[in-house]
């Protein structure tokens, strides 16, 4: 008889953290932890987003007794610039990392480290484009896009290319209330120039344009991410994986890539597992290369090689605390400056390899997007570098807690039509335009009430991926589909939620489903870049039923969000027409017309809007009520 499966619980997780932290103790390093203690209590002015520094006289606060900043700006006009600033810059990290992807894409060539993995998805994107494809090079084609890529960020005249991708609907919508992004650097450049001193106070019209800068993110660069991203590397298929602290081996030398850009880490993962490096890692004693990931890069490589999760965003510390990580790779976003610190009472190398993300005690290797003859011979040199660091590592320091959990991960929107049409039999893999019919008809019959896309980060404010993993436990057993990225993922991965097994802990809906299709119950669709996946799946599904993006039973859900990126997101999923639920409140609580024009203004603007509650379980109840409501408007 097969044995329960048994999961991790978030008390499991925060015991071995525990004693991690206790190690930092011992050494005299700080971790986040201390840091956030330290911080108490937070300033209300900043919590609540009324706290302006955007000019010189200030900073200026509001209170009863002074109710305006000295240029007369309001509460209202504050929070207003304030949200608006954190989707503008979310909506450039972003896009930047899109950017770089693209000069990479224009840079490949067959005897190159950087090759075209999946030239079926590049033909498809060239027919969309109107670029000829018939007779010519590959590798001209792919030239060619790459350029025409690249001026949706500065074009001076349109709309981007992307918004064709769109329900006839939607297109109309975002035409009528102006949010139709131009280039992605204009709507960037407008929101920062519209939030300066002397410009709008009006809360409305600078959410109208969060919600456009955030259009700019998520139809614009990040969708171009994804895609240029599956051309260079593979468009990801399911396989599997495992994740948590426990991934690290003891006799093996381990590299941790961390970060949001996978040219680096693609690099370091193909350098790792050439003979080449084996061999040596083996002539020095370790048994081999073990290869992990934190945060997105983590999730990017997953998708596409298998590598395993060490760990999300608050984890990056610990690993290293682990004692056994020879070194740390990271490029660019959520890196926190204190790993400089921690490495130093260890053996652990700490590379960085952007302009964009200098840290001052790291060994600086760039790799650019713009140079890349010598990026796998970098690779090479530096996983060489940790390996001949192994002899190194102090085993009177090492730790390395047990728990760890298989998962199944890599469901791109090709992937999830391949495993739906798995059902049908229809599916041709170099023309992936089969039907998402049988997740419909589970929908409209009942058996699947309805989807949501868990996505975000972790933050200190909530315990590490308690928030998450309520939801996603609350969810399940209410027979909900979970898609899921980012750092969201990684709690599901950690806790065994993205195994075919975790089927246990749903409803009979969505059990019945997970057996017949052959998937587990929370799908991982990637990196945060690739919620842009999602955006499509949702307008594929709502063409193919023949409603609109808003009356879809699916809602989207950010429950430890922490980054900019996160409020550029959520613009751009609620612009879409999917509400969107919080669990850390947004700094805009000290502004009544925010909180107003956040929840219900934006209804009228797209048909969707924000809900916040710092209470996991109370947020199931309100995305299954919402849920719910939407399919009773269905008619199912």
């Amino acid at each position: 008889m097969k044995e329960t499966k048994q999961f991790t619980t978030v008390e499991q997780m925060e015991t071995d953290m525990k004693k991690l932290k206790e190690i930092a103790d011992s050494l005299n390093v700080d971790t986040f932890e201390g840091r956030a203690a330290s911080q108490q209590p937070q300033c209300k002015f900043g919590s609540d987003g009324v706290c302006c520094t955007i000019c010189g006289m200030g900073p200026c606060r509001i209170t009863p007794k002074a109710p305006y900043g000295i240029c007369g700006a309001d509460e209202h006009a504050i929070a207003g610039r304030n949200f608006l600033r954190m989707a503008a810059a979310g909506s450039a990290a972003h896009s930047d990392h899109a950017r770089e992807i693209l000069h990479v894409l224009h840079e490949t060539s067959p005897e190159g480290p950087y090759q075209i993995k999946d030239e079926a998805k590049l033909i498809r994107l060239a027919a969309e484009w109107g670029v000829k494809t018939e007779g010519r090079d590959i590798y001209e084609v792919a030239h060619e896009v790459a350029e025409i890529g690249l001026l949706e960020f500065g074009k001076p005249f349109g709309t981007l290319r992307n918004l064709n991708r769109a329900t006839k609907e939607r297109q109309e919508v975002w035409e009528k209330q102006g949010i139709a992004p131009r280039a992605i650097d204009r709507e960037i450049s407008t929101a920062l120039h519209m939030s300066t001193i002397g410009n709008t106070t009006d809360p409305l019209e600078l959410v109208r344009q969060a919600m456009r800068v955030g259009m700019a993110d998520g139809w614009g660069g990040s969708m171009l991410g994804t895609d240029f991203t599956d051309i260079i590397f593979g468009t990801p298929q399911a396989r599997g994986t495992s994740g948590n602290l426990g991934v690290l081996e003891e006799d093996q030398v381990n590299i941790i890539v961390h970060g949001h850009n996978p040219c680096f880490s693609e690099m370091i993962v193909l350098a790792a597992d050439s003979k080449e490096m084996q061999d040596y890692a083996k002539s020095k004693g370790a048994q081999g290369i073990n290869i992990s990931g934190i945060c997105c890069t983590a999730n990017e490589v997953t998708m596409r090689h298998g590598v395993k999760i060490v760990g999300g965003f608050l984890q990056q510390e610990h690993a290293i605390l682990t004692g056994a990580v020879e070194m740390m790779c990271v490029d660019v976003q959520c890196v926190f400056p204190s790993i400089a610190r921690i490495k130093d009472c260890f053996h652990t190398k700490f590379v960085t390899s952007s302009p964009i993300c200098r840290i001052p005690g790291s060994v600086y290797v760039e790799l650019s997007g713009e140079d890349t003859e010598t990026a796998y011979k970098k690779a090479i040199e530096l996983v060489k570098d940790a390996i001949d660091n192994y002899q190194n590592r102090d085993q009177s320091k090492v730790w390395i807690p047990e728990n760890k959990q298989d998962a199944v991960v890599g469901y791109s929107t090709e992937q999830i039509i391949s495993s739906l049409d798995g059902v049908t039999n229809s599916f041709v893999a170099s023309d992936p335009t089969g039907t998402y019919k049988p997740a419909l008809d589970a929908i409209r019959a009942g058996v699947i009430r309805g989807a949501v896309a868990m996505v975000g980060c972790n933050n200190p404010k909530a315990r590490m991926d308690h928030n998450h993993t309520e939801i996603m436990k609350g969810l399940l057993a209410n027979d909900i589909l979970i898609v899921g990225s980012g750092c969201a993922s990684q709690a599901a991965i950690k806790s065994g939620f993205m195994d075919f097994d975790a089927k246990e802990i749903c409803g009979e809906g969505m059990k019945r489903v997970c057996n017949l299709v052959g998937i587990p119950p929370i799908l991982h669709m990637g990196a945060c870049v690739d919620i842009s996946r999602m955006m499509l799946l949702v307008t594929d599904m709502a063409s193919e039923w023949g409603v609109n993006t808003t009356d879809l039973p699916v809602v989207g859900c950010a429950a430890e969000w922490m980054s900019e990126k996160a409020v550029a997101i959520a613009n751009y999923v609620i612009s879409t027409g999917l509400d969107v639920f919080l669990g850390i409140n947004p700094p805009i609580m000290g502004s009544s017309k925010m909180l107003e024009i956040t929840t219900e203004g934006m209804r009228d603007i797209s048909g969707a809007g924000f809900t916040y509650n710092t209470d996991p379980h109370e947020l199931v109840r309100l995305m299954v009520e919402t849920i719910e409501a939407k399919r009773k408007a269905l008619g199912i």
